[in-house]
């Protein structure tokens, strides 16, 4: 069974996508995908001005009000897929990254990308494994 999650404290999630889905695993678990997360801020549905590090930080805030708004956190994210335009920006973003992923960070993807939504600089998806007890 899949349920939408959207967050009021996450932008909208752009086009016809919800800002994550819910699956039930056997034994109680749930499966959680995230939408691809981008810099835009909740309360004006604006691009976060500023570089790479000010992007990543809002993005990694909106993750983290999605995976909130299904009940996890960051320590429960078991993969991200990080798309970039400039894989220029990967040392920067790392930072940014492991500061709030911490010691252990999770199975990580990055990809180089032509465009993005809104002229974002990245966008990152999550998948979170929450168990239910």
């Amino acid at each position: 069974m899949k349920a939408p999650i959207q967050v009021a404290d996450a932008p909208k999630a752009i086009g016809p996508y919800s800002q994550a889905q819910v699956v039930r695993l056997h034994g109680g678990n749930r499966m959680v995908f995230t939408s691809g997360q981008v810099a835009l801020d909740p309360a004006s549905g604006e691009l976060v001005s500023g570089g790479i590090a000010e992007q990543t930080e809002r993005v990694l805030s909106n993750l983290g009000a999605v995976l909130a708004g299904a009940g996890l956190g960051f320590g429960d994210v078991v993969k991200t897929t990080v798309f970039l335009i400039d894989m220029n920006d990967f040392a920067e973003m790392n930072r940014v990254y492991e500061r709030r992923f911490g010691a252990t960070p999770p199975a990580r993807t990055t990809v180089a990308v032509a465009a993005l939504p809104k002229g974002s600089r990245i966008e990152i998806e999550a998948i979170a494994i929450g168990r239910d007890f």
